[in-house]
């Protein structure tokens, strides 16, 4: 019989977001999310790219400046989670996973859709106007933040 601990809820899920990450194409920062019921069933899943039926050869996936900037076409991974669900009022209640904490353009479609926990696994700019702005709005809007704590999957690219 096997002595191995079987993962928790939380390392599944932030697995289910950091695995969908590998989507990205972005040569920088590859972001997932997974949004979960409260039932444990996953609801959605993102990752950071262009929006549907763009010729990805035609934007630019550099931080440059001007049009030649990336920030300008992506989508997150919080936001395709979102507009990837088939019936956004399915949202409300839920759980969000992601690998890096929310903009504050994210934090309002978060807000928007209810979804009322955001488990986050890194928040490299938080120091940033814009993540502090996220911070702010999650917390008048009563949405739970919580800093992932668990083991992180090594996923062997092939």
């Amino acid at each position: 019989m096997s002595t191995r601990t079987p993962i928790s809820w939380d390392e599944y899920f932030m697995g289910i977001a950091i695995f969908s990450s590998l989507r990205s194409k972005d040569p920088n920062t590859q972001v997932g999310a997974c949004i979960v019921d409260k039932d444990h069933k996953v609801v959605s899943i993102g990752y950071n790219g262009m929006p549907r039926g763009i010729d990805e050869s035609q934007v630019s996936w550099e931080k440059g400046e001007g049009l030649d900037s990336k920030y300008l076409y992506v989508c997150h991974a919080e936001f395709n989670a979102i507009l990837n669900t088939r019936n956004g009022s399915a949202l409300d209640g839920c759980t969000l996973y992601v690998t890096l904490f929310p903009c504050n353009e994210c934090a309002k479609a978060i807000i928007q859709t209810g979804i009322k926990e955001v488990v986050y696994a890194e928040n490299k700019y938080e120091d940033t106007t814009m993540t502090k702005a996220s911070i702010h709005l999650l917390h008048l809007a009563g949405v739970k933040i919580r800093k992932y704590i668990g083991r992180i999957p090594h996923i062997e690219m092939v």
